[in-house]
């Protein structure tokens, strides 16, 4: 299985008739997540006319949630998760803040204000391909470190320990595991110990 997402947090601000909209973009794993980000982010603007926001909380798109918090309905909250939607996104929310500025934007400009803001978040955010992966370690003799950083040139590897032996713990595809483990044995002529830990999703 794999999914889309975003990695980290972004933000991204829009002035239309002198109101401020700023959108807030994040990866949440789980509606627990997502409730915790929109309560941060309404904890940053205690001031603003509203905190819209949807998100699909879930790696299958099943959680969904959004509100337009006093936006007149359908204007906010739907706008947002849609953007979410056409990316095809998971694990993904999305606050946008709005600050008043005096001039009323009617439905449609309040529709067109949430969603582009929604996107153009969406846009600067980092975007990866979310899949199972599992973490690996490699052990290897002191004599052999330099040979085993020229093997992992290219991995992503996790953590590095120095201990009676270098031990480094490198994410690897689950699909590509067994072929990585051989070559491991085959670089190090069979003196590296290997074990398989944890399996996750992975922002590869």
């Amino acid at each position: 299985m794999e999914y889309r997402s975003v990695v980290g947090e972004t933000v991204t601000e829009r002035t239309i008739e002198k109101s401020r909209f700023l959108a807030y973009v994040a990866h949440a794993e789980g509606e627990e997540e997502a409730k915790a980000f929109l309560a941060r982010i309404r904890a940053l603007h205690p001031t603003a006319t509203h905190v819209c926001y949807g998100y699909i909380a879930d790696k299958i798109g099943n959680e969904q949630r959004f509100s337009d918090d006093g936006e007149p309905q359908g204007t906010a909250g739907m706008p947002i998760l849609g953007v979410i939607k056409a990316q095809n996104l998971r694990e993904t929310a999305i606050a946008v803040v709005r600050y008043f500025g005096g001039i009323k934007l009617g439905a449609g400009g309040l529709t067109r204000a949430y969603a582009g803001g929604a996107a153009d978040g969406v846009e600067a955010a980092e975007k990866r391909v979310y899949t199972t992966g599992v973490e690996v370690s490699l052990e290897v003799d002191y004599p052999d470190v330099n040979a085993a950083l020229r093997f992992l040139e290219g991995e992503i590897v996790l953590s590095r320990e120095f201990a009676d032996r270098a031990r480094f713990t490198v994410m690897v595809k689950a699909s590509a595991e067994k072929d990585f483990i051989a070559r491991a044995r085959d670089f190090f002529n069979g003196k590296v110990t290997l074990a398989s830990g944890k399996r996750y999703f992975y922002p590869f």
